[in-house]
C-alpha cells in the first residue's frame, strides 16, 4: 500500500511540474501505438517537448486536485478519456505537431479491429493459383484466370472505414500482402495558456485571421449604429456622421464657426469659386498645344531622319 501511495504522490509531483513549467500540452491518443514508436516519438522530441503517460483515473484525481490553485485545468478533464497521453512543450506549436504525427507505421489488418478509413483492393494479377478463386467469389471479388493465375478485374473497396475488418477480409489482405492501415500518434486536443481547441485551428493562416478579424469589427459597427448602441468600432463612424449633421445644420441656420465660413460661402457665391476655373482650363489648354507643337516637331525631325537613312541604306 505504502508503495503505490508513494507511485501516486510521485506522478502527482511530476504531472504538477510539467504543468507549471510548460504552457501548451497536446493531449495524445495512443490507440495502436507500439512502444518502439513511443520511443522513437520522444527521441525526435527530445529538447522540445515531454511524453506524460499515466492511468485517466490517477490524472483526473491530480488535476482536480490542482484546480484548486489553477481553476482553468478543468478544460483538460472532457478529453482525459480512452487511451491518452500529454506532450508538454514551449516551442512552436505547428512544428510539434508535425513531429508527433510524422511518426507512421504500416499495419496488416486484423480482423476484429476498426478501419481507420476505406480499404480497396486494386484491380490485377494477385500470382495466385486459380484453385483460391472460390474464395475470391466468397467475398464477391470479381476475378479471371489469366496466364494460369488469378486477376481481379476491377477495384473493389473491401472495408468500409469505420466498420470492423472481417475475419475473411483480413485473410484475404494478407494473402496479397496489403498493409492497409497506418498507426501512430494523433492528436485530440490542444491545450494552451488556459485554451483548449482542436489541432486544426493550427493550420489557419494569418490572412485568415487578419480577413476574418475584419469582417467581425465590420458587422460590430453596422449593428451598433443600427441600434445606436456605441462600440469601438463604431466610434468613428459615428463622430464623422454626427459633424455632417452639425455641417447641414449650419449651412441651414446663423449657427457659425470659423471652419465653416467658407462652405457657406461657397454655397452663396458659388461663381467666385468658379470664375478661377477657367484660368486653370486655359492655361492647360495652352500647355497642351505647346506639347503637342514640341512633339509634331520632334516627329518631323524624325520623319527626316528616316528619309536619309532610306537614301543611303
Amino acid at each position: 500500500m505504502g508503495g503505490k501511495s508513494e507511485n501516486k504522490a510521485g506522478y502527482f509531483d511530476k504531472l504538477k511540474g510539467l504543468l507549471e513549467a510548460y504552457k501548451s500540452i497536446f493531449i495524445v491518443s495512443v490507440d495502436n501505438v507500439s512502444s518502439q514508436q513511443m520511443h522513437e516519438i520522444r527521441q525526435s522530441l527530445r529538447g522540445e517537448g515531454v511524453v506524460l503517460m499515466g492511468k485517466n483515473t490517477m490524472v483526473r484525481r491530480a488535476l482536480k486536485t490542482f484546480m484548486n490553485d489553477t481553476p482553468e485545468y478543468e478544460r483538460l478533464l472532457p478529453f482525459v478519456k480512452g487511451n491518452i497521453g500529454f506532450v508538454f512543450t514551449n516551442n512552436d506549436l505547428k512544428s510539434i505537431r508535425d513531429k508527433i504525427l510524422a511518426n507512421k507505421v504500416a499495419a496488416p489488418a486484423r480482423a476484429g479491429a476498426l478501419a481507420p478509413v476505406d480499404v480497396w483492393i486494386p484491380a490485377g494479377n494477385t500470382g495466385m493459383e486459380p484453385g483460391k478463386t472460390s474464395f475470391f467469389q466468397a467475398l464477391g471479388v470479381p476475378t479471371k484466370i489469366a496466364r494460369g493465375t488469378i486477376e481481379i478485374t476491377n477495384d473493389l473497396k473491401l472495408v468500409e472505414g469505420g466498420l470492423k475488418v472481417g475475419a475473411s477480409e483480413a485473410t484475404l489482405l494478407n494473402m496479397l500482402n496489403i498493409s492497409p492501415f497506418t498507426y501512430g500518434m494523433s492528436i485530440t486536443q490542444v491545450y494552451d495558456q488556459g485554451n483548449a481547441f482542436p489541432a486544426d485551428v493550427l493550420d489557419i493562416g494569418e490572412e485568415q485571421l487578419l480577413k476574418a478579424f475584419s469582417t467581425a469589427i465590420t458587422t460590430i459597427a453596422c449593428i451598433s449604429l443600427a441600434i445606436n448602441f456605441p462600440t469601438l468600432p463604431s466610434v468613428i463612424h459615428s463622430l464623422v456622421n454626427s459633424y455632417k449633421k452639425v455641417l447641414a445644420i449650419a449651412v441651414e441656420t446663423d449657427y457659425s464657426w470659423p471652419e465653416v465660413e467658407e462652405l457657406k460661402d461657397r454655397i452663396a457665391n458659388p461663381e467666385a469659386y468658379a470664375a478661377a476655373a477657367p484660368v486653370v482650363t486655359e492655361t492647360a489648354a495652352a500647355t497642351e498645344t505647346k506639347a503637342a507643337a514640341v512633339e509634331e516637331s520632334e516627329s518631323g525631325s524624325d520623319s527626316d531622319e528616316g528619309g536619309f537613312g532610306d537614301m543611303f541604306g
